[in-house]
């Protein structure tokens, strides 16, 4: 895994600051545990829209990137469409790291 990005949702899964699967980031977002968002590109439209519009509801940063399976790997679980991170720093660094590639 080159990929920063996955890097460092790896670590953050490793520390324990990642939640996955839409149930679990709806709560996160909502209980104002999620520092940062990000939605696999092949989510589908509605996923997508439930979230951009949670998100910005809750002020929480959103960023589509990457596909089910490469988000799904990053964690070592199956294939994920939404994952979390619940970790100020973690959450900062991967903003930075997705900012830097765009």
């Amino acid at each position: 895994m080159q990929n920063k990005v996955y890097s460092l949702i790896g670590i953050a899964t490793k520390a324990g600051k990642t939640v996955s699967g839409e149930f679990s980031v709806e709560r996160a977002v909502k209980d104002g545990k999620a520092v940062v968002v990000v939605i696999a590109e092949e989510a589908s439209d509605n996923t997508k829209k439930m979230f951009t519009n949670m998100c910005s509801f809750y002020n929480v940063p959103l960023y589509i990137y990457g596909t089910k399976d490469e988000l799904g790997n990053a964690m070592g679980k199956q294939m994920r469409a939404s994952m979390a991170i619940t970790d100020e720093g973690l959450g900062k660094a991967l903003e930075k790291q997705i900012k830097s590639e765009v």
